[in-house]
Order: structure tokens, then sequence, then C-alpha cells
């Protein structure tokens, strides 16, 4: 199988077209036709000599791949299902709003974090995308030229597959690649302390984190992770960041009727994010196959937003979406996978 060019940073490419004796400029060239032009093929890279293009030939493909399924929401959500390197499955969702289209995309097929309450963990770890894997969800849907932002919210924990992940934002924000704002970039994590250090040295993405209840008990049991990074701890090292006026950083808290909605959680809440500029953005669960969990009533979604933001800290309700498309995570590409 030829090497995949889509993907590669400009110093990789550097490193290519040197190997093959080309001018270092060639790489800054193809950076262009990758990944600022709708072109999908080496041939199409015209200002690149024909002794270049072929010498790419032999050893490289462009390395796009198109998607195989989409589903269309009635709301006007589209969830996207990419083959992936490993002949998995992965899925995509386009999501748009009024003055804005987000991409969400995935990391990693299948996902090794085991929590309750995500489909994705039914499918256990398949394998890691690479970069061009995850920057091709957002080159290969249909609304390609008209994303505005995009949220790592996808399939996979992206800090389990670090390198990759920041690559693939190196991508995206990068003069040479899309030159994406990275304020318009959100990348989600259940807490893995090391791989979110990392990220806020190396990127300036803004980070969300998925919470879901300050308790350590109830945390530990809808989230494994919590034993090894308990969400106090996580808290703790975000505090200690300057994030500036402009990066944001939020907590994601799924209602579970019974489970995390109680004052007792508003309070513990408070105590947990004091002194912390941040958001927690509400969210309602869809309901998963083979779980007891269930979405509490809107009433309850609603005192609890209200409770909050009593108190201070800043809670929206995340508006629910594609919920006749195979709304939660992984749903998908698991059905994908057990034909």
């Amino acid at each position: 199988m030829k090497e995949r060019l889509f993907g590669k940073t400009l110093s990789e490419l550097q490193e290519i077209v040197g190997g093959l004796g080309l001018p270092k400029f060639t790489a800054k060239q193809i950076t262009d036709w990758l990944y600022k032009k709708q072109v999908s093929s080496i041939d199409e890279m015209t200002n690149l000599s024909k002794k270049a293009r072929e010498l790419l030939n032999e050893g490289f493909e462009y390395g796009l791949t198109p998607y195989t399924r989409v589903q269309s929401s009635v709301d006007g959500t589209k969830k996207y299902l990419f083959p992936t390197i490993q002949n998995k499955f992965i899925e995509t969702a386009m999501i748009p709003e009024r003055d804005r289209k987000t991409v969400c995309v995935s990391s990693q097929v299948g996902c090794k974090m085991g929590c309750l309450f995500c489909f994705t963990a039914k499918q256990g770890f398949q394998g890691q995308l690479s970069a061009g894997e995850i920057v091709n969800q957002i080159r290969s849907i249909d609304e390609v030229e008209e994303v505005s932002n995009i949220v790592y919210m996808g399939m996979g924990e992206p800090f389990d597959n670090l390198d990759e992940v920041l690559k693939s934002l190196d991508i995206l924000t990068s003069e040479w690649g899309y030159a994406m704002s990275p304020r318009r970039i959100t990348v989600s994590t259940i807490g893995i302390i090391p791989g979110m250090l990392t990220f806020l040295e190396r990127s300036d993405a803004h980070l969300a984190v998925s919470l879901h209840t300050p308790f350590h008990q109830e945390r530990q049991k809808l989230m494994p992770v919590q034993v090894a990074y308990p969400i106090d701890a996580v808290v703790e090292e975000i505090k200690s960041w300057d994030f500036g006026r402009q990066r944001r950083v939020s907590f994601e808290y799924i209602l579970f009727e019974g489970l995390n909605d109680s004052e007792a959680h508003v309070a513990e809440l408070v105590r947990l994010l004091r002194g912390l500029r941040c958001r927690i953005n509400l969210i309602r669960f869809h309901p998963v196959p083979g779980t007891p969990l269930k979405s509490p009533g809107e009433a309850t979604i609603q005192r609890f937003k209200d409770a909050l933001n009593d108190k201070g800290i800043l809670t929206t309700v995340r508006a629910s979406r594609g919920q006749d498309i195979y709304a939660a995570c992984g749903l998908l590409s698991t059905k994908e996978l057990v034909k």
C-alpha cells in the first residue's frame, strides 16, 4: 500500500521531498494542494514538475477517503460513516446552526475508556486514527466549504491518541494548512491529565472536560477513568493554568434521572469549580441500549441549570440534535459492524 500524503505536516513533507531529491519549496506547494485546494490526486498538482509528480506517484497516494454512508435528520444534522485503514468504521457529525456549521470528529476507532453511558464503549478499542483520518472527516463531507467550527467529541478519547490529535490540530490551524483559528476548535477529554497538560502547552484550542458528577464514587461507576484521574485532580490542574481571556474551558454534564440531578450535586459542583472561569454544558441523555440510565424531565433540567446560574456558574443546555438518526455516539458505526 502506498503512503498517504494527506495528513502530513509541512516538516514531514520537507523530509519526503528531500529524500526524493526535490527542492525544499516543493513541500509548501504540496501543502497548498492538500489543504487549500479541492483536488484529489497528485496529478492535479499542476505547479509541480512532471518529474516531481512521477516520483511522488511511485511511492505515495493523495490519501482522501470518501464516506460510505450518510444519514440526514429532519433538523438538518447529518451523520457520516467513514471506513478506516483498519477496515472498521467511524462516525462524523455535521451540526448546522443559524450562523455556523460545526463538525464533530472522531479520534479513535472505538474506545477503551468504558464509560457506562457511551455506546462507543460497547465496541471496545479497535484502533487509533491517523491525523489524516481525523482531518479527512472534515475534508470529505459535503459541507467542507461551509465548516466554521470543529469539536473533537466523536468516537474515542482524544488524549489517548495524543500525538495524532496534536498533529491534526497543527494541520487545521497552521498557515500552511487550513489556517483555522484555534478559537473555533474544542477538544473534549474525560480527564487524562498528562495528555491534557501537553495539549494545553502545545495548542491554543478550547478545552472541554466530561464531568457528569462531582462525587467520586458516582463518577467512578460512570467513568472508570476516575480511579486514575479523579475529577478533583483534573480541576486543580486546570485552575493552575492561565487560559487568558480568549481561550475557554467548559465542562460537559450529561443529566441522568435520579443520579446526578439533585441540589447536593449543584452544591458540590459549586465547591469543585469555585474560582475557575468556566461554563457547564448540560446535555440531555440519548438512550443507549443495555444501560438503565434515563434522561430527567425538562423541568428538572431547567431547574438544575437555573440553580447553577444562580450560584454564579454560567450554565447552558445543549440543544439535542439528530435524534432520528442514531444520535448517540457510536450507534451508527456499531450497527455497521454487526451487519
